[in-house]
């Protein structure tokens, strides 16, 4: 891979993933206790200001989400839900409250703490894909193993069992434009993915694949969420949220519920 295509990535929305330590040759899920706190928000609010008007996007916001847990975020479009995945993601950052990740105060990581939180320990599935246009599907899963230095070897073997597990072999040459929506939403799942985080991010993981490929991805969320990965997914699929552990209704920017799921889909 060229440079260019390097430095490309490095600049994207993606650029700063990578995967976690390796233990015998394997790339794992760093161990972690489940009922750790891992999120903390503390009266977040997020605004923009437009001459004498404020448009509150989120507003109040108090949440606790686990280390191991399995979250849910419904509610319509322009209840804040992706705003709220961004924050806790380190793309964007609140305009009042608190906000402790692993007990940091968000608001006092510097620039290149965050860039090493993305590196080891976050993932994210992006409902804008974000993949990069000059590299073709192999090499967009690939790249952020580069990104951390796995050997050659070692990244042939991981980036052939993703294009195998979401049967995407035959697309491995491909570039993003010769694919389809949902096509690309496979490998933008992929690639988060393959480094194993210990948070997984995902604005409707599902929203551009037919049915049957939905519910695939599902069962591999899931079955990551048990082996030890803590996962917040956005959707609007009352039958996605059901694999989560709890449900989290945004409307209008506060959080309306937090229930915990009685009736989970299990593996």
């Amino acid at each position: 891979m060229c440079k260019t295509s390097i430095e490309a990535f490095s600049k994207s929305p993606l650029g700063d993933l990578g995967v976690n330590k390796k233990l015998k040759g394997k790339l794992t899920i760093n161990k972690i206790k489940i009922k750790d706190k891992m999120i903390q928000l503390k009266k977040i609010d997020k605004y923009y200001d437009a001459k004498f008007q404020r448009t509150f996007i989120l507003k109040g916001v108090n949440l606790e989400i686990n280390q191991g847990e399995f979250v849910s975020i419904m509610g319509p479009s322009g209840a804040g839900k992706s705003t709220l995945l961004n924050i806790i993601g380190f793309l964007d950052e609140p305009n009042e409250g608190e906000y402790l990740f692993l007990g940091d105060h968000a608001n006092q990581l510097k620039e290149k703490q965050k860039v090493q939180y993305h590196r080891s320990h976050i993932g994210f599935i992006f409902q804008a894909f974000h993949l990069i246009e000059e590299l073709n599907v192999y090499e967009n899963i690939e790249t952020p193993l580069i990104y951390r230095g796995v050997k050659n070897k070692e990244r042939k073997a991981l980036v052939a069992d993703m294009l195998d597990k979401f049967n995407i072999v035959a697309k491995k040459d491909l570039f993003p434009s010769q694919l389809s929506g949902g096509q690309q939403q496979l490998v933008a799942i992929a690639r988060a993915i393959i480094g194993k985080p210990k948070l997984l991010l995902a604005d409707e993981p599902t929203g551009n694949l037919h049915s049957e490929q939905g519910e695939i991805i599902m069962k591999l969320l899931k079955k990551l969420n048990e082996e030890g990965m803590t996962i917040i997914q956005v959707t609007h699929s009352a039958e996605n949220a059901k694999y989560g552990d709890r449900i989290i209704t945004l409307k209008d920017g506060y959080v309306k519920e937090n229930n915990q799921f009685k009736n989970a889909i299990t593996q």
